[in-house]
């Protein structure tokens, strides 16, 4: 289940733009991303999320477009599939069967598998985790942390190249989400991750801030994180 790319993966963003209606959310946007490692920080409302969504053809561009290796995403959706995963903040948005066993299934008879074989794949991936009991087990049952592993393992199921993590650690405790980071660093793919915890991008290669949809830096995780901490608390006087 691990990716082991021969050459790294690059994701192209060229003079991206969305707007609903009047507002602004992303604007002539344009990023050459490489590192494997890769961080968006900012506000609620700042145009991460939708960062994401473009990366993986889910949100339409009223302009510009997203290429990942080479293929432009929104146009050619069935090898964007194979090549981009993404797991939302909420889990519960982002499963749809009523057993672990249907959920980890389902995307591997959608890349062509029959039943039997994406079975065989699903328990080989549980048992890689410890988890092969869950095989049958109810998602009704499951922890919010607990859902969140079934979103990542569906998608490491399919093999992509690039995870997309929108605010994964969200609504979780300290021991589960330090056991999912456990699991993320363990992985190959290339990972661009949004958050608004500046801590969560202190080992990452790179870090771009972001605010109304408009890049306010981009570097090194500590020398971002210094200038988001210092524009937050100018902010945060400012509202007082």
């Amino acid at each position: 289940m691990e990716i082991s790319p021969d050459k790294p993966t690059e994701i192209e963003i060229c003079s991206a733009s969305v707007f609903y209606g009047k507002e602004r959310i992303l604007e002539n946007l344009s990023l050459s991303i490489k590192e494997q490692r890769v961080g968006f920080i900012g506000r609620n409302g700042s145009g991460k999320t939708t960062l994401l969504r473009i990366l993986a053809g889910l949100q339409e561009l009223n302009n510009g477009k997203v290429l990942i290796d080479g293929i432009e995403v929104a146009k050619k959706r069935k090898e964007a599939i194979k090549k981009v995963g993404i797991i939302f903040q909420n889990p519960d948005h982002q499963i749809i069967f009523p057993t672990v066993g249907e959920e980890l299934r389902f995307g591997l008879t959608q890349l062509g598998l029959s039943k039997n074989e994406a079975d065989l794949k699903v328990i080989a991936c549980l048992k890689q985790y410890d988890k092969v009991d869950w095989f049958e087990r109810s998602i009704s049952t499951l922890s919010q942390g607990q859902k969140h592993l079934v979103c990542l393992l569906s998608v490491l199921l399919m093999k992509p190249r690039v995870l997309l993590l929108d605010e994964p650690f969200t609504g979780i405790d300290i021991p589960t989400q330090l056991k999912l980071e456990h699991y993320l660093s363990s992985l190959k793919q290339t990972i661009i991750h949004v958050s608004h915890v500046p801590e969560t991008f202190e080992n990452y290669q790179r870090l771009i801030w972001m605010d109304e949809g408009i890049i306010q830096a981009d570097g090194s995780p500590k020398t971002v994180i210094k200038k988001y901490r210092t524009a937050m608390k100018n902010y945060d006087e400012k509202t007082i």
